[in-house]
């Protein structure tokens, strides 16, 4: 063979080697993966997801592709991505929070959908049914918000003496009516006054934990909200800022400076939505695919916020408390 032929023959290959990678790589399954807040304040969270992907036979960027989609604490933004995923095309979605969620089923009724619910996926129109979901959906309800009782009882007993304690919602979120379904009972069977504050945006925080100082709140239950994990620094600023003791329902929270959180494990939640996303993968239906319920809880304490505050653990707290952050 001649050197020129050589060479064309060389320079023929390596034009097709990109093409050959870009068909392989396009034939890889690609997962959608919608949530509504930002990559930073996920990424502990990530490694459950994985995990429930390689329980299944998964690994990113081996035999499967992540197509990553971040709100940002912004919902109005969640339409447009899920269109973005559904152009691409994906092969299934995982969307993380009911506001996730809704967006990912409006976008599309055909591919199928993995979620990750704090309200009654049910009760939002997102499966027919928790053991026959129907549909191109299926997923994850770990229910934080009926644990908003459970924490109002759990802050009263640390705080025994309290008359006025707070709760903040956000009224973007779809699962706010579950969060305040809890607060008459929680009222009249603690004998608090319970005092609701609303906010969306960072302006509406600072103005919302000044009004709750204002109205003699001794402490507050935070509630499981995307944009509120995305600003759980500026949450624990003015929590030592007013001197108030704040129950949040994620344990980011409390990592990142915050006093308690007591609600369902997260990670374990993303690692089931991965498995389940797996099986979608290989070809179940997730129609056919009863939702999970997530009952596994946990109270997580960070004793060097409960020692600036001055607060002593009661023993009946103690008790419970399945981790201690120092």
């Amino acid at each position: 063979m001649k050197r020129r032929d050589f060479i064309a023959l060389l320079c023929g290959a390596a034009a097709a080697w990109p093409l050959a990678a870009g068909a392989q790589q396009s034939a890889l399954p690609v997962i959608g993966f919608l949530n509504s807040a930002t990559a930073g304040a996920t990424r502990p969270l990530l490694g459950g997801f994985r995990q429930g992907l390689r329980q299944t036979g998964y690994v990113e960027g081996q035999n499967v592709h992540i197509a990553f989609r971040w709100a940002e604490g912004r919902y109005d933004r969640l339409a447009d991505l899920a269109a973005e995923l559904v152009a691409l095309p994906v092969t299934v979605i995982a969307a993380f929070a009911p506001p996730a969620a809704l967006a990912a089923r409006s976008a599309s009724k055909t591919i199928p959908i993995v979620f990750i619910s704090s309200a009654d996926p049910v009760r939002l129109g997102i499966v027919a049914s928790l053991n026959q979901p129907g549909g191109n959906a299926t997923g994850v309800s770990f229910f934080n918000s009926e644990l908003v009782g459970k924490q109002f009882e759990l802050l009263h007993e640390l705080l025994p003496k309290a008359a006025t304690i707070g709760l903040l919602v956000n009224p973007t979120n779809p699962s706010t009516d579950s969060h305040l379904r809890d607060v008459p009972t929680a009222s009249q069977t603690l004998g608090l006054k319970i005092v609701v504050q609303r906010a969306s945006s960072e302006r509406d925080l600072d103005s919302a934990f000044a009004t709750f100082v204002q109205q003699g709140v001794a402490g507050l239950v935070i509630p499981s909200d995307p944009f509120f994990v995305e600003h759980r620094e500026q949450f624990a600023e003015l929590a030592a800022r007013y001197m108030l003791p704040v129950i949040y329902s994620d344990r980011l929270f409390v990592t990142d400076g915050g006093l308690m959180s007591y609600g369902t494990s997260l990670t374990d939640a993303y690692r089931q939505a991965g498995v389940f996303t797996g099986r979608i993968l290989k070809g179940d239906k997730p129609g056919d695919l009863p939702v999970q319920q997530a009952i596994k809880t946990e109270v997580i304490v960070n004793l060097r916020t409960a020692k600036a505050l001055g607060m002593e653990m009661p023993l009946s707290v103690l008790m419970r408390i399945d981790e201690a952050i120092e």
